[in-house]
């Protein structure tokens, strides 16, 4: 009988086969998940800001990209995840507000998704998919038995990556 585990916002989890880890409400955060096809260990961060240098109270490693992502990858490869053959799939990063101009709160989704691609470069992580930007906001899970990424998004089909 296969579980489910909820991430709130600023959070993060692992979880094994036969479980589904979910996040609900992603509009410019992003849900980003790491993978180990083998072992059918993952886990996801649901982050709301690229960067915990830019802010003083910093310290729920949860709510940030740069932190949040290290800390999941830390804790799936301690579940007995094997580094190498991780793999990651983002969602989210819309653009939920229209703002007029380079304004940094409009561009948060972009921000939050660039940074997902850049922690994962540094850690040396594939993204193997995404599905992020627009306007619009997604609720996701991942199936840990297979690796499918199921994004749901009111008005629109699943779509599975």
């Amino acid at each position: 009988m296969s579980k489910v585990v909820k991430v709130g916002m600023a959070d993060l989890n692992i979880c094994r086969a036969p479980d589904v880890i979910i996040t609900l409400g992603l509009g410019s955060c992003i849900g980003l998940v790491l993978y180990d096809p083998v072992s059918k260990i993952g886990g996801m961060v649901h982050y709301m800001l690229p960067d915990s240098t830019k802010v003083r109270n910093n310290n729920n490693i949860a709510k940030f990209g740069d932190t949040g992502i290290r800390e999941l990858h830390k804790r799936v490869i301690a579940a007995g995840a094997n580094r190498s053959r991780l793999v990651a799939k983002i969602a989210g990063g819309a653009k939920m507000f229209e703002v007029s101009g380079l304004s940094e709160v409009g561009n948060i989704g972009a921000r939050n998704a660039e940074t997902a691609k850049k922690i994962l470069r540094e850690l040396g992580v594939r993204l193997i998919a995404e599905d992020t930007g627009l306007n619009y906001g997604r609720t996701v899970e991942l199936h840990c038995e297979n690796g499918q990424f199921h994004i749901k998004a009111v008005g629109k089909p699943v779509k599975i990556i």
